[in-house]
Formats: structure tokens, sequence, C-alpha cells
């Protein structure tokens, strides 16, 4: 799902640095991330990477939750290499993630990263890391682009932008049956792919579709809402996060314009509620590839792990939660193994297949993942339910 928004200049890196622990046998040498004949571990570094403090930080904060809950129960296994998390908050900037990384592999010596959460600062992010051999898995970064780099250390747990946005868009030609969409982005580096993924599917269908683009960060939206009522359209598809989609529903519903309002995974957060104000984001639609949990979970493994996250963090689990859980497991089932270098945690990612809390847990020589389904939610009296999978979901 992520953002290269270059508006916060701050460099944060949330959690402690922590000491890696030397072997029992001794030797005072401290392990290496790639290895090379330093003495085992009894303790491995692995970062999580996102925005953690930002205006989108609602989106991150559950899957970085996620993860240190299955840190947490793989360390009270009390297993022979223990695994501590550094949380570096990138507050979408990817600058930021860029200093944020080096600081990850040269100062910190992580061996894996979850993240980076958001596919612009993972654009950025990510070659360095791929240089440093570090494996890292995004439980959020959907930007389709991103597989096609030839990264051999860099995977995801969710479908990328070319399944999510010809879904949204399937749904939105067959289930809302609109035959004339507005289709509008944020120019991020998400929020383009996606809106682009959804704008040549509807053609593909032979919706009439118009486009626009807008800046997040201004407050004024009219030019974006004006185009918009002058298209008179069926439906309206925002390409970007949720502050920039309450503010836009907010002030399209002002002007008058009710076409039903559609978004991605980027928006699948309160905060697009609160932004927009309850009447006005009513009957709001957003995609994501990602299944959140729901009340009457009957899946005993998803039941356990909600009501464990929310013991531990007083909350119910959000957006990519599972992801972020899934994401960490696959580190961590690697390690349990044995693996205790960047490379051969690496090697075993490659070969994972796991049922995890989310799916699946497969990649492709590409580091996608085998899984794909895509999920439609809607708000409905102030809450984001789940209507169920874009292929056989309904209007309610």
């Amino acid at each position: 799902m992520r953002p290269k928004i270059a508006r916060l200049g701050g460099v944060l890196a949330v959690g402690v640095a922590l000491t890696v622990g030397l072997a029992a046998c001794g030797g005072g040498s401290e392990p290496t991330p790639g290895g090379g004949g330093a003495s085992a571990p009894t303790t491995l570094k692995i970062g999580f990477m996102g925005d953690l403090s930002g205006e989108n930080s609602g989106i991150v904060i559950p899957p970085s939750n996620g993860a240190q809950l299955a840190v947490d129960e793989y360390n009270a296994t009390n297993p022979k290499v223990k695994v501590e998390m550094i949380k570096y908050d990138s507050r979408a900037d990817a600058t930021t993630a860029v200093s944020l990384a080096q600081k990850a592999i040269k100062d910190d010596k992580i061996v894996a990263l979850v993240g980076p959460a958001f596919s612009g600062e993972s654009k950025q992010a990510v070659p360095l890391l791929e240089e440093a051999k570090i494996p890292n898995i995004s439980a959020s970064a959907t930007n389709a682009d991103l597989a096609k780099n030839g990264w051999k250390f860099w995977h995801r747990v969710v479908p990328n932008d070319g399944v999510q946005g010809p879904a949204i868009a399937d749904f939105i030609s067959g289930a809302a049956a609109a035959k004339n969409v507005f289709v509008v982005d944020d120019k991020s580096e998400y929020g383009k792919g996606i809106g682009d993924a959804v704008r040549a599917q509807l053609k593909s269908k032979g919706v009439t579709v118009t486009d626009d683009a807008l800046d997040p960060a201004a407050t004024d939206y009219s030019s974006t809402v004006n185009k918009a009522a002058a298209a008179k359209p069926d439906a309206i598809f925002f390409g970007g996060y949720y502050a920039g989609a309450g503010k836009l529903i907010k002030q399209l519903r002002d002007k008058g314009v009710d076409a039903k309002f559609f978004s991605g995974d980027g928006s699948l957060d309160k905060g697009i509620i609160e932004g927009a104000g309850e009447k006005q984001a009513e009957g709001t639609l957003i995609g994501c590839p990602c299944r959140i949990p729901t009340p009457d979970e009957s899946d005993e493994k998803v039941k356990k792990f909600a009501a464990d996250y929310k013991a531990k963090f007083g909350a119910d689990p959000l957006i990519y939660a599972t992801e972020g859980y899934d994401a960490m497991t696959t580190f961590l089932k690697a390690i349990g193994a044995g693996a205790t270098t960047t490379e051969t945690i690496n090697d075993a990612i490659g070969k994972s297949d796991f049922q995890g809390i989310s799916k699946q847990i497969k990649f492709d020589p590409t580091g996608e993942p085998s899984a794909k389904s895509i999920y439609m939610y809607q708000v409905k009296g102030g809450q984001i339910g789940l209507l169920g999978d874009t292929t056989t979901a309904k209007l309610g």
C-alpha cells in the first residue's frame, strides 16, 4: 500500500537499540547479519518499518502490533535463539525510510525486516536492504511494480494492485452496476498505481472513465470536486490514503455529489469516517487484499489471534494486523528451524508454505504471495464492516 510523501523530515527510530547476545561457547565476537563464521547468536534483531506516527499511521500500527505479538509468543517458548523487534518510524517519508534502513543495517545489524509498509518508501529503501542481503517482507505495500525489480530478498504477504485494482473495478462495474466512473488518485506510488489499475479495468468493461489527480496535503479539493460534479458519475474511486479520502468525501458531499464512493486498502481505517463525518461517510466502499477478523469468526486460529491481540493491545485487530503477524512468523519459523544468517533466513522464506492467520503463506520466485483474494468493506452506522470477497459480495 504505500506512499512516497516528502512532507515530514524527522528521522525517528522507535524502540531500544538491543544488544546481540553471544553464544554460550564464548569467543567474544558479535555475530554479523550475513553470517561468515561468527559465533552462533542467542538473540537476533528483526526490524519493523512504517508510518507509526504520521497521518496515515492507522494502517501501519496494526501490522506492527501483529508482528510484536508474534515475537512475544515465539520468545515465550524459550527458543535457543530469541528475537528482539526494533521499530523504525518512517512517517511515510521515503527519504526518512532510506536513512532508517541505513541505520538498521549498519548500526542495529538487523537480520530481517517486516516492511517497509508503504510502496513509495519500499521503492527507495529496499535497494539498500537488497545490497546488504537483508530479507524483508512487507505486510502492506501493494504497488505492482515492486515485484519487477529482480530483488531476491524482497517479499510481501498481500496481493498487489494489479490484482486489487481490477477486482475493485469489477465490483464497481458489476455489483454496483456503474457505467460512468470518476477516478482520482493522490499521485503517490501507491495511489497512482492502484488508480491506473482501476482505470484500465473499467475501460476494458466499457465503462466511461473521467480522470483526475489531487495533492493529498492540500486542504481545498475544489478543483477535483467541481470536475466530479460536472462528470455526473455513478461512482467515484479514490486511489490514496484515508486522510485524503475523508477530506474528499466531505467536500464531495458538501457539493451535493452523492455518487457511490470507493477506495482501496489505503483507506481502510476509521480515520476515513472521522475525516468525512459519519453521515457523509455512510455507504463508502473499500477494497483490500486483507481479511480483518470479524466478531463471529469460525476459524479457531483466527479467533485465538484476535483474542490474544485484544488482550495485549486493548483493541481489536484491524487492517493488516494478521499480515504483520504472518510476515514476522515467516521469519520466526526460519530462525526456529536453525537459520541465523540473513542468507539462510532468506533461503527458508523462499521455501515457506504454511497456513497463516491471514492466508496460506507461500511466495513465488519474485517474492509475490500465492494467495490472491480481495475483500470488500462498507461503512455503515459509523463502523467499517466486511461485505465479503469481491467476487461474491453484494451491496448492502
